[in-house]
């Protein structure tokens, strides 16, 4: 997982406060070439401070930071249908649901469920 979320082509920000890491998310782009205008990022937050606004923050941070970068828009390929918290935040933030891909997570309690690809014009 480290050697992944280190990658290369990974830019790689933590958030964090009083010097404690809370938080931390990658910034890549989507796909190569023709597709290089999008830009993907993967979020993780320590879970003892889930509801307190990290993910929120980082969120504004990334979309600030792709925008810097020159990319015109914001892709999520992969997010887990079931997890409802972040679903709505992505909403909240101005992300659609532009795409449901049937039964491609394996859960461990709600067995194969749908995964959204969710989408933002930056």
């Amino acid at each position: 997982m480290l050697s992944y979320w280190l990658a290369p082509n990974h830019e790689v920000l933590v958030a964090k406060i009083d010097g404690i890491i809370l938080g931390t998310y990658y910034l890549m782009a989507n796909q190569q070439r023709g597709g290089a205008h999008v830009a993907n990022c993967g979020y993780m937050t320590a879970g003892a401070i889930r509801g307190k606004g990290i993910a929120r923050a980082m969120c504004e941070h990334s979309l600030e930071r792709a925008r810097q970068r020159g990319f015109r828009a914001m892709q999520f390929n992969h997010v887990v249908s079931t997890n409802q918290r972040t679903v709505a935040l992505w909403q909240k933030m101005g992300f659609s649901i532009v795409g449901t891909l049937p039964g491609t997570f394996k859960h461990p309690e709600h067995d194969y469920v749908d995964s959204y690809v969710i989408f933002r014009a930056l």
